[in-house]
Protein backbone atom coordinates (compact mmCIF):
# COMPACT_ATOMS: atom_id res chain seq x y z
CA UNK A 1 0.00 0.00 0.00
CA UNK A 2 1.38 3.35 -0.86
CA UNK A 3 1.06 6.54 1.09
CA UNK A 4 -1.02 8.21 -0.58
CA UNK A 5 -3.64 5.54 0.13
CA UNK A 6 -2.75 5.64 3.12
CA UNK A 7 -3.32 9.42 3.05
CA UNK A 8 -6.97 10.10 3.36
CA UNK A 9 -8.36 12.60 1.25
CA UNK A 10 -11.09 13.40 3.44
CA UNK A 11 -8.10 15.26 5.56
CA UNK A 12 -7.53 17.60 2.80
CA UNK A 13 -9.17 20.98 3.43
CA UNK A 14 -11.81 22.13 1.16
CA UNK A 15 -10.00 25.85 1.18
CA UNK A 16 -6.90 24.02 0.36
CA UNK A 17 -4.49 23.97 -2.48
CA UNK A 18 -3.06 20.69 -3.37
CA UNK A 19 -0.50 19.90 -5.82
CA UNK A 20 0.02 16.73 -8.31
CA UNK A 21 3.43 15.78 -9.88
CA UNK A 22 3.42 14.09 -13.33
CA UNK A 23 7.19 12.72 -13.99
CA UNK A 24 8.91 11.60 -16.94
CA UNK A 25 10.18 8.23 -16.57
CA UNK A 26 14.01 9.00 -16.87
CA UNK A 27 16.11 10.09 -13.98
CA UNK A 28 17.28 13.02 -14.39
CA UNK A 29 13.55 13.97 -14.99
CA UNK A 30 12.27 11.78 -12.13
CA UNK A 31 14.97 13.99 -9.84
CA UNK A 32 14.19 17.52 -10.95
CA UNK A 33 10.57 16.63 -9.81
CA UNK A 34 11.65 15.18 -6.94
CA UNK A 35 13.64 17.97 -5.83
CA UNK A 36 10.82 20.49 -6.71
CA UNK A 37 7.71 18.42 -4.49
CA UNK A 38 10.20 18.72 -1.80
CA UNK A 39 10.40 22.57 -2.30
CA UNK A 40 6.72 23.11 -2.47
CA UNK A 41 5.85 20.76 0.36
CA UNK A 42 8.34 23.31 2.55
CA UNK A 43 5.57 25.56 2.36
CA UNK A 44 3.49 23.42 4.16
CA UNK A 45 1.13 22.43 0.92
CA UNK A 46 0.22 18.70 0.00
CA UNK A 47 2.15 17.59 -2.42
CA UNK A 48 1.57 13.81 -4.27
CA UNK A 49 3.83 12.31 -6.67
CA UNK A 50 2.66 10.49 -9.16
CA UNK A 51 3.77 7.54 -11.24
CA UNK A 52 4.46 4.54 -12.41
CA UNK A 53 5.26 2.41 -9.17
CA UNK A 54 8.72 0.96 -10.36
CA UNK A 55 9.15 4.82 -11.17
CA UNK A 56 8.16 5.77 -8.11
CA UNK A 57 10.83 3.49 -6.39
CA UNK A 58 13.65 4.76 -8.84
CA UNK A 59 12.95 8.32 -7.69
CA UNK A 60 13.06 7.48 -3.82
CA UNK A 61 16.08 5.00 -4.04
CA UNK A 62 18.18 7.25 -6.25
CA UNK A 63 17.09 10.47 -4.41
CA UNK A 64 20.46 12.44 -4.60
CA UNK A 65 20.85 15.11 -1.71
CA UNK A 66 17.68 15.14 -0.74
CA UNK A 67 16.77 14.26 2.79
CA UNK A 68 15.07 11.52 3.90
CA UNK A 69 12.53 13.15 6.17
CA UNK A 70 11.18 15.87 3.59
CA UNK A 71 10.96 12.74 1.09
CA UNK A 72 8.51 11.25 3.63
CA UNK A 73 6.79 14.34 3.69
CA UNK A 74 5.49 13.69 -0.17
CA UNK A 75 2.53 11.53 -1.05
CA UNK A 76 3.64 9.07 -3.72
CA UNK A 77 0.93 7.61 -5.75
CA UNK A 78 1.74 4.60 -7.28
CA UNK A 79 0.15 3.68 -11.13
CA UNK A 80 0.02 -0.44 -11.65
CA UNK A 81 3.14 -1.45 -14.06
CA UNK A 82 2.05 -2.64 -17.05
CA UNK A 83 4.39 -5.98 -18.31
CA UNK A 84 6.38 -4.04 -20.86
CA UNK A 85 8.07 -1.60 -18.00
CA UNK A 86 10.92 -4.70 -17.35
CA UNK A 87 12.31 -3.72 -21.13
CA UNK A 88 16.20 -2.86 -21.67
CA UNK A 89 14.59 -0.36 -24.10
CA UNK A 90 13.78 3.23 -22.76
CA UNK A 91 12.16 4.13 -25.57
CA UNK A 92 9.64 1.34 -24.70
CA UNK A 93 9.26 3.01 -21.38
CA UNK A 94 8.40 6.20 -23.24
CA UNK A 95 5.51 4.82 -25.11
CA UNK A 96 4.36 3.24 -22.17
CA UNK A 97 4.20 6.74 -20.34
CA UNK A 98 1.60 7.32 -23.09
CA UNK A 99 -1.13 5.10 -21.53
CA UNK A 100 -1.57 7.13 -18.49
CA UNK A 101 -3.78 9.94 -19.32
CA UNK A 102 -6.78 7.93 -17.92
CA UNK A 103 -5.58 6.62 -14.64
CA UNK A 104 -3.85 10.53 -13.69
CA UNK A 105 -7.64 12.24 -14.99
CA UNK A 106 -8.85 10.09 -12.40
CA UNK A 107 -6.85 10.69 -9.70
CA UNK A 108 -7.02 14.78 -10.70
CA UNK A 109 -10.43 14.51 -10.97
CA UNK A 110 -10.57 13.08 -7.24
CA UNK A 111 -8.71 15.40 -5.65
CA UNK A 112 -10.27 17.97 -7.49
CA UNK A 113 -13.19 17.46 -5.96
CA UNK A 114 -11.78 17.93 -2.17
CA UNK A 115 -9.73 21.26 -2.20
CA UNK A 116 -10.18 24.49 -3.75
CA UNK A 117 -7.62 24.59 -6.19
CA UNK A 118 -5.37 21.49 -7.87
CA UNK A 119 -2.19 22.81 -9.33
CA UNK A 120 -0.88 20.17 -11.69
CA UNK A 121 3.09 20.89 -12.25
CA UNK A 122 3.96 18.39 -14.87
CA UNK A 123 6.94 17.44 -17.16
CA UNK A 124 6.57 18.85 -20.92
CA UNK A 125 6.93 15.52 -21.82
CA UNK A 126 3.40 14.14 -20.50
CA UNK A 127 1.27 17.08 -21.99
CA UNK A 128 -0.49 14.33 -23.35
CA UNK A 129 -1.26 12.93 -20.40
CA UNK A 130 -2.48 15.61 -18.18
CA UNK A 131 -5.14 17.37 -20.92
CA UNK A 132 -8.24 16.43 -18.76
CA UNK A 133 -7.10 19.62 -16.47
CA UNK A 134 -8.30 21.86 -18.76
CA UNK A 135 -12.16 20.12 -18.05
CA UNK A 136 -11.80 20.90 -14.47
CA UNK A 137 -13.02 24.21 -13.51
CA UNK A 138 -10.56 24.42 -10.16
CA UNK A 139 -7.60 22.61 -11.90
CA UNK A 140 -4.73 24.65 -13.62
CA UNK A 141 -1.42 23.45 -15.11
CA UNK A 142 2.33 24.34 -15.10
CA UNK A 143 5.16 22.74 -17.09
CA UNK A 144 8.24 22.06 -15.43
CA UNK A 145 11.42 22.33 -17.58
CA UNK A 146 14.15 20.15 -16.59
CA UNK A 147 16.30 21.30 -19.34
CA UNK A 148 18.04 24.54 -19.65
CA UNK A 149 16.48 28.15 -21.10
CA UNK A 150 19.38 28.67 -23.41
CA UNK A 151 18.01 25.24 -25.09
CA UNK A 152 14.61 25.90 -24.88
CA UNK A 153 15.24 29.02 -26.86
CA UNK A 154 17.84 27.76 -29.34
CA UNK A 155 15.31 24.57 -30.13
CA UNK A 156 12.12 27.33 -30.66
CA UNK A 157 14.40 29.04 -33.05
CA UNK A 158 15.85 26.10 -34.97
CA UNK A 159 12.57 23.76 -35.11
CA UNK A 160 10.04 26.46 -34.50
CA UNK A 161 11.62 28.65 -36.86
CA UNK A 162 11.49 31.50 -35.15
CA UNK A 163 13.77 34.12 -36.01
CA UNK A 164 16.30 34.34 -33.13
CA UNK A 165 17.17 37.71 -34.06
CA UNK A 166 19.59 38.15 -31.00
CA UNK A 167 21.39 34.90 -32.12
CA UNK A 168 22.04 34.86 -35.91
CA UNK A 169 25.67 34.54 -35.52
CA UNK A 170 25.03 32.00 -32.77
CA UNK A 171 22.82 29.51 -34.34
CA UNK A 172 25.46 29.74 -37.50
CA UNK A 173 28.36 28.83 -34.78
CA UNK A 174 26.20 25.61 -33.04
CA UNK A 175 25.52 23.02 -34.57
CA UNK A 176 23.34 21.11 -36.97
CA UNK A 177 20.25 19.26 -35.33
CA UNK A 178 20.99 16.29 -37.25
CA UNK A 179 21.33 12.97 -35.10
CA UNK A 180 20.82 14.41 -31.57
CA UNK A 181 18.05 12.09 -31.58
CA UNK A 182 16.30 9.21 -32.53
CA UNK A 183 13.32 9.37 -34.45
CA UNK A 184 11.23 7.82 -31.80
CA UNK A 185 12.32 10.73 -29.07
CA UNK A 186 10.97 13.53 -31.61
CA UNK A 187 7.98 11.37 -32.58
CA UNK A 188 7.03 11.21 -28.53
CA UNK A 189 7.73 14.94 -28.03
CA UNK A 190 5.79 15.94 -31.51
CA UNK A 191 3.06 14.45 -29.97
CA UNK A 192 3.02 16.30 -27.04
CA UNK A 193 2.65 19.89 -28.45
CA UNK A 194 -1.52 20.05 -29.10
CA UNK A 195 -2.18 19.86 -25.56
CA UNK A 196 0.82 22.25 -24.02
CA UNK A 197 -1.42 25.45 -24.75
CA UNK A 198 -3.56 24.55 -21.61
CA UNK A 199 -0.88 25.37 -19.45
CA UNK A 200 -0.61 28.58 -17.74
CA UNK A 201 2.99 29.22 -16.88
CA UNK A 202 6.51 27.58 -16.80
CA UNK A 203 9.07 27.31 -14.57
CA UNK A 204 12.40 26.63 -14.87
CA UNK A 205 15.17 24.91 -13.28
CA UNK A 206 17.58 27.64 -13.78
CA UNK A 207 18.53 30.88 -12.00
CA UNK A 208 18.43 34.89 -13.45
CA UNK A 209 22.24 34.82 -12.58
CA UNK A 210 22.96 31.89 -15.16
CA UNK A 211 20.65 32.73 -18.02
CA UNK A 212 19.37 36.35 -17.86
CA UNK A 213 19.41 36.80 -21.07
CA UNK A 214 17.52 33.74 -22.47
CA UNK A 215 15.09 33.96 -19.69
CA UNK A 216 14.41 37.40 -20.77
CA UNK A 217 14.31 36.62 -24.64
CA UNK A 218 11.74 33.30 -22.97
CA UNK A 219 9.92 35.78 -21.48
CA UNK A 220 9.41 38.19 -24.76
CA UNK A 221 7.94 35.33 -26.93
CA UNK A 222 5.61 34.15 -24.62
CA UNK A 223 4.09 37.39 -24.09
CA UNK A 224 1.97 36.77 -26.56
CA UNK A 225 0.16 33.34 -25.41
CA UNK A 226 -0.21 35.14 -21.78
CA UNK A 227 2.29 32.35 -20.22
CA UNK A 228 3.15 33.23 -16.83
CA UNK A 229 7.45 32.17 -16.54
CA UNK A 230 9.48 31.76 -13.29
CA UNK A 231 13.01 30.55 -12.54
CA UNK A 232 13.29 29.10 -9.23
CA UNK A 233 16.59 27.30 -9.73
CA UNK A 234 18.82 25.09 -9.13
CA UNK A 235 16.12 23.51 -6.90
CA UNK A 236 18.98 20.80 -5.77
CA UNK A 237 19.62 21.15 -1.96
CA UNK A 238 22.97 23.00 -1.55
CA UNK A 239 24.01 21.83 2.11
CA UNK A 240 24.41 18.37 2.76
CA UNK A 241 24.99 16.26 5.64
CA UNK A 242 27.61 13.71 4.10
CA UNK A 243 27.37 9.87 4.63
CA UNK A 244 30.07 7.46 4.08
CA UNK A 245 30.93 6.61 0.81
CA UNK A 246 33.57 4.82 -0.80
CA UNK A 247 34.31 7.84 -3.20
CA UNK A 248 33.72 10.27 -0.26
CA UNK A 249 36.05 8.59 1.82
CA UNK A 250 38.21 8.44 -0.68
CA UNK A 251 38.20 12.30 -1.53
CA UNK A 252 38.80 13.05 1.69
CA UNK A 253 42.42 11.58 1.24
CA UNK A 254 43.21 14.09 -1.70
CA UNK A 255 44.37 17.61 -2.26
CA UNK A 256 41.99 20.27 -3.09
CA UNK A 257 40.45 20.84 -6.34
CA UNK A 258 43.22 17.76 -7.60
CA UNK A 259 40.56 15.01 -8.52
CA UNK A 260 38.27 15.06 -12.05
CA UNK A 261 35.01 13.68 -11.49
CA UNK A 262 34.27 11.43 -14.58
CA UNK A 263 30.12 10.77 -15.28
CA UNK A 264 27.85 10.43 -18.06
CA UNK A 265 24.45 10.38 -16.86
CA UNK A 266 22.02 7.90 -17.10
CA UNK A 267 21.18 7.48 -20.88
CA UNK A 268 24.95 7.02 -22.05
CA UNK A 269 26.50 4.03 -22.92
CA UNK A 270 30.01 3.69 -24.74
CA UNK A 271 31.38 0.95 -26.81
CA UNK A 272 34.32 -0.81 -25.42
CA UNK A 273 36.77 0.85 -28.08
CA UNK A 274 35.63 4.37 -26.16
CA UNK A 275 35.98 3.22 -23.24
CA UNK A 276 39.21 1.77 -23.64
CA UNK A 277 40.16 5.39 -25.28
CA UNK A 278 38.84 6.95 -21.94
CA UNK A 279 40.29 4.79 -19.55
CA UNK A 280 44.04 5.29 -21.51
CA UNK A 281 43.74 9.18 -21.69
CA UNK A 282 42.70 8.96 -17.81
CA UNK A 283 45.86 7.01 -17.04
CA UNK A 284 48.18 9.09 -19.32
CA UNK A 285 47.08 12.80 -18.51
CA UNK A 286 48.71 12.05 -14.62
CA UNK A 287 45.78 13.56 -13.14
CA UNK A 288 43.73 12.27 -10.38
CA UNK A 289 40.18 10.74 -10.92
CA UNK A 290 36.82 9.09 -10.12
CA UNK A 291 35.63 7.32 -13.01
CA UNK A 292 31.73 6.48 -13.04
CA UNK A 293 31.59 3.55 -15.45
CA UNK A 294 27.80 2.63 -15.97
CA UNK A 295 25.86 1.81 -18.86
CA UNK A 296 22.25 3.27 -19.29
CA UNK A 297 19.66 2.82 -17.06
CA UNK A 298 17.05 0.25 -18.08
CA UNK A 299 13.36 0.43 -18.59
CA UNK A 300 13.19 -1.24 -15.04
CA UNK A 301 16.82 -0.79 -12.84
CA UNK A 302 15.33 -3.11 -10.80
CA UNK A 303 15.47 -5.56 -13.31
CA UNK A 304 18.09 -7.63 -15.44
CA UNK A 305 22.12 -7.85 -15.37
CA UNK A 306 24.43 -4.83 -15.60
CA UNK A 307 26.84 -5.13 -18.64
CA UNK A 308 30.22 -6.16 -17.70
CA UNK A 309 32.60 -3.20 -18.98
CA UNK A 310 36.26 -4.78 -19.62
CA UNK A 311 39.22 -2.27 -19.02
CA UNK A 312 42.29 -2.23 -20.82
CA UNK A 313 44.27 -5.31 -18.59
CA UNK A 314 46.11 -3.80 -14.96
CA UNK A 315 44.22 -0.60 -15.75
CA UNK A 316 42.78 -0.51 -12.38
CA UNK A 317 46.26 -1.77 -10.97
CA UNK A 318 48.13 0.85 -12.18
CA UNK A 319 46.24 3.92 -11.24
CA UNK A 320 45.73 2.67 -8.03
CA UNK A 321 46.21 6.04 -5.50
CA UNK A 322 45.37 8.06 -8.33
CA UNK A 323 42.27 6.88 -9.58
CA UNK A 324 38.97 4.97 -8.97
CA UNK A 325 36.60 2.95 -10.85
CA UNK A 326 33.38 3.02 -9.38
CA UNK A 327 30.42 1.04 -11.03
CA UNK A 328 27.11 1.75 -8.81
CA UNK A 329 24.96 4.96 -7.78
CA UNK A 330 27.08 7.37 -6.30
CA UNK A 331 26.49 10.28 -4.36
CA UNK A 332 27.40 12.80 -7.47
CA UNK A 333 26.18 16.53 -5.73
CA UNK A 334 28.39 15.61 -2.95
CA UNK A 335 31.30 14.87 -4.71
CA UNK A 336 30.97 17.82 -7.04
CA UNK A 337 30.65 19.85 -4.05
CA UNK A 338 33.99 18.37 -2.37
CA UNK A 339 36.48 20.16 -1.83
CA UNK A 340 39.01 17.95 -3.86
CA UNK A 341 37.28 18.07 -6.48
CA UNK A 342 38.47 20.24 -9.12
CA UNK A 343 36.62 19.00 -12.55
CA UNK A 344 33.93 17.31 -14.02
CA UNK A 345 33.56 15.62 -17.02
CA UNK A 346 29.91 15.45 -18.09
CA UNK A 347 27.68 14.61 -20.83
CA UNK A 348 26.07 17.98 -20.25
CA UNK A 349 22.88 16.75 -19.07
CA UNK A 350 21.08 19.65 -17.51
CA UNK A 351 20.67 17.85 -14.10
CA UNK A 352 24.81 17.60 -13.83
CA UNK A 353 25.07 20.83 -15.56
CA UNK A 354 23.19 22.64 -12.75
CA UNK A 355 25.02 20.98 -10.00
CA UNK A 356 28.57 21.22 -11.32
CA UNK A 357 27.77 25.18 -11.81
CA UNK A 358 25.92 25.40 -8.62
CA UNK A 359 29.43 23.66 -6.87
CA UNK A 360 31.41 25.70 -8.76
CA UNK A 361 33.20 22.85 -10.80
CA UNK A 362 34.25 23.78 -14.36
CA UNK A 363 33.56 21.08 -16.88
CA UNK A 364 35.21 18.95 -19.50
CA UNK A 365 32.20 18.67 -21.82
CA UNK A 366 31.54 15.75 -23.82
CA UNK A 367 27.60 16.02 -25.22
CA UNK A 368 25.93 12.80 -26.25
CA UNK A 369 22.68 13.46 -27.52
CA UNK A 370 19.42 15.83 -27.51
CA UNK A 371 19.88 19.27 -25.57
CA UNK A 372 23.05 18.38 -24.36
CA UNK A 373 25.58 19.96 -27.53
CA UNK A 374 23.42 23.32 -26.82
CA UNK A 375 24.23 23.00 -23.19
CA UNK A 376 28.45 21.91 -23.80
CA UNK A 377 27.92 25.19 -25.92
CA UNK A 378 26.12 27.29 -22.76
CA UNK A 379 29.22 25.80 -20.36
CA UNK A 380 31.99 26.53 -22.72
CA UNK A 381 31.55 29.45 -25.39
CA UNK A 382 29.02 31.08 -23.52
CA UNK A 383 29.60 31.01 -19.88
CA UNK A 384 33.14 29.64 -20.11
CA UNK A 385 33.46 27.69 -17.42
CA UNK A 386 34.67 24.24 -18.97
CA UNK A 387 36.28 23.04 -21.93
CA UNK A 388 34.77 20.88 -24.98
CA UNK A 389 36.33 17.12 -24.94
CA UNK A 390 34.79 16.85 -28.97
CA UNK A 391 33.07 18.67 -31.32
CA UNK A 392 29.54 18.23 -31.95
CA UNK A 393 30.43 17.98 -35.85
CA UNK A 394 32.70 15.00 -35.05
CA UNK A 395 29.99 12.96 -32.74
CA UNK A 396 30.09 9.63 -34.91
CA UNK A 397 34.38 9.45 -34.27
CA UNK A 398 35.87 7.89 -31.55
CA UNK A 399 37.58 10.24 -29.08
CA UNK A 400 41.12 8.82 -28.63
CA UNK A 401 43.36 8.66 -25.72
CA UNK A 402 45.05 12.00 -26.85
CA UNK A 403 42.91 13.96 -26.92
CA UNK A 404 41.09 13.29 -23.41
CA UNK A 405 44.98 13.17 -21.83
CA UNK A 406 44.88 17.13 -23.35
CA UNK A 407 41.67 18.07 -22.71
CA UNK A 408 42.21 16.96 -18.91
CA UNK A 409 46.04 18.20 -18.36
CA UNK A 410 44.34 21.60 -19.80
CA UNK A 411 41.74 21.54 -17.10
CA UNK A 412 43.36 20.08 -14.24
CA UNK A 413 47.01 21.36 -14.54
CA UNK A 414 47.46 24.59 -17.01
CA UNK A 415 47.03 28.36 -16.37
CA UNK A 416 43.77 28.36 -18.44
CA UNK A 417 42.33 25.58 -16.37
CA UNK A 418 42.99 27.74 -13.13
CA UNK A 419 41.40 30.95 -14.62
CA UNK A 420 38.23 28.50 -15.66
CA UNK A 421 38.05 27.24 -12.31
CA UNK A 422 37.94 30.74 -10.93
CA UNK A 423 35.17 32.37 -13.25
CA UNK A 424 33.76 28.51 -12.22
CA UNK A 425 33.65 29.01 -8.31
CA UNK A 426 32.55 32.70 -8.88
CA UNK A 427 29.88 31.58 -11.06
CA UNK A 428 29.02 29.21 -8.18
CA UNK A 429 28.72 31.50 -5.66
CA UNK A 430 26.71 33.80 -7.21
CA UNK A 431 23.74 30.87 -7.86
CA UNK A 432 24.04 29.30 -4.52
CA UNK A 433 23.15 32.91 -3.17
CA UNK A 434 20.51 33.31 -5.67
CA UNK A 435 18.67 30.80 -3.80
CA UNK A 436 18.80 32.08 -0.77
CA UNK A 437 16.73 34.50 1.15
CA UNK A 438 16.32 37.63 -0.71
CA UNK A 439 18.07 35.99 -3.87
CA UNK A 440 16.95 36.02 -7.13
CA UNK A 441 15.31 32.41 -7.56
CA UNK A 442 14.46 32.45 -3.65
CA UNK A 443 12.21 35.45 -5.03
CA UNK A 444 10.69 33.67 -7.66
CA UNK A 445 10.11 30.72 -5.90
CA UNK A 446 8.19 32.66 -3.50
CA UNK A 447 6.44 34.51 -6.22
CA UNK A 448 5.39 30.99 -7.51
CA UNK A 449 3.75 29.63 -4.70
CA UNK A 450 1.87 33.33 -3.95
CA UNK A 451 0.49 32.74 -7.42
CA UNK A 452 -1.01 29.36 -7.31
CA UNK A 453 -2.17 29.97 -3.54
CA UNK A 454 -4.01 33.04 -4.69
Amino acid sequence: MTQVENHEFSKLKQDEVAIVMVPFPSQGHLNQLLQLSCLISSYQLPVYYVGLATHNHQARIQANTLNPSNIAKLYFHDLPNPELISSSNLETVWDVSMLLRDPIASFIRNISSKVRRVIVVHDPMMSYNVQDVSSLLNAESYIFNCISVFSCYIMMCLFLKISGQHEEELLKKLYSSEGVTTDEAMDLSDSQHPYMDIRSGDIHNTSKVIESKYIDLMEQAEISLNKKQWAIGPILPTKFDYISNICLDWLNKQPPRSVLYVSFGTTTSFSDRQIKELAMGLEQSKQRFIWVLRDADRGDIFKGEDRKVELPEGFEERVEGVGLVVREWTPQPEILAHSSTGGFMSHCGWNSCLESITMGVPIAAWPIHTDQPINGFLVTEILKIGLLVRDWGKCEEVVSASTIKNVVRKLMASDEGDLIRKRAEELGEAVRQSTEKGGASQIELDSFIAHITR
